[in-house]
Formats: C-alpha cells, sequence, structure tokens
C-alpha cells in the first residue's frame, strides 16, 4: 500500500501518480486531502467548481461532491478509465481521507517531490478546503484527531 500525505501538494500532480500506481494493481491511501492545493486563479477555480456542481439534475447526474476527500477522489477519477473494468478496479484501490486517519499515524508517508506547490513560480492557487467551504461542506477539518 502507498500512502501519500497530499500537505502542500497540487492535485492535479499527485492524482496522475495515484491514477497510474492504482492501474498497475497498488492501493492508494492520500491523507490530508483538505491541504491539497489546485492552482488556478482562484475566482476562476470557485466558478469552475460552482458550474460542475450546478449542471446536471439530482437523479441523474453528473455528482460533484462538496467534502475535500470526496472532490480529490473525483478528480483522480477524470484520470482513469473509469467506464472500463480496469478503471473501476483501479477506481476501487484508491481512497482519499480528510487528516490521517489512527491506521495510518505510524507508517511511513510518502510525497512527491515535483508535486510540490513551492515549484509553482506564481501565487495563484487555493486549497481544496477553501473550495470546500465555499461550496457548502458542513465537514471540512480532521475528524481523527
Amino acid at each position: 500500500m502507498i500512502i501519500i500525505d497530499a500537505k502542500d501538494l497540487i492535485v492535479g500532480r499527485f492524482a496522475t501518480f495515484a491514477a497510474k500506481q492504482a492501474l498497475l494493481g497498488n492501493e492508494i491511501a492520500i491523507v490530508n486531502c483538505e491541504q491539497a492545493y489546485i492552482t488556478g486563479t482562484p475566482t476562476h477555480v470557485l466558478s469552475e467548481f460552482r458550474r460542475k456542481r450546478a449542471q446536471g439534475t439530482w437523479a441523474t447526474g453528473p455528482f460533484y461532491h462538496r467534502q475535500p476527500d470526496r472532490l480529490v477522489r473525483r478528480i483522480i477519477r477524470g484520470m482513469l478509465p473509469h467506464k472500463q473494468e480496469k478503471g473501476k478496479s483501479a477506481y476501487q484501490r484508491i481512497m482519499c481521507y480528510i487528516g490521517v486517519p489512527a491506521d495510518f499515524k505510524n507508517q511511513k508517508m510518502e510525497t512527491l517531490k515535483n508535486a510540490r506547490i513551492s515549484n509553482v513560480p506564481n501565487l495563484k492557487y487555493i486549497t481544496v478546503a477553501e473550495i470546500s467551504k465555499h461550496l457548502g461542506a458542513k465537514r471540512v477539518v480532521n475528524t481523527y484527531e
């Protein structure tokens, strides 16, 4: 099992790594999803997530969640062939968490050096927690402490 600490990482960059590893058959656990970043101007990013959330109907979808862990998992789903059997099984091998669960407290967590937010030359980014709060999430804080 690969445990990725998403704190101060760019979502798209660690999501591609997680998707590739899941397709190869590895179990992936992503912790601290609420502390990950999405690059782009905050107003544009928020308007895009509002647009995605507003489209469709409550019965037929598409469904975009408000919680940070489910939001990150949905982003990873977009990088998988989720309509094929290999993509469905890979998607089931990926789990995202708010904070760090007790099961993973003492285990070694990976962080991807090329996905760090400090590598971005500009200051245009927003955290997943801020996006979730803006979409109306009720619980964005760590529930494992």
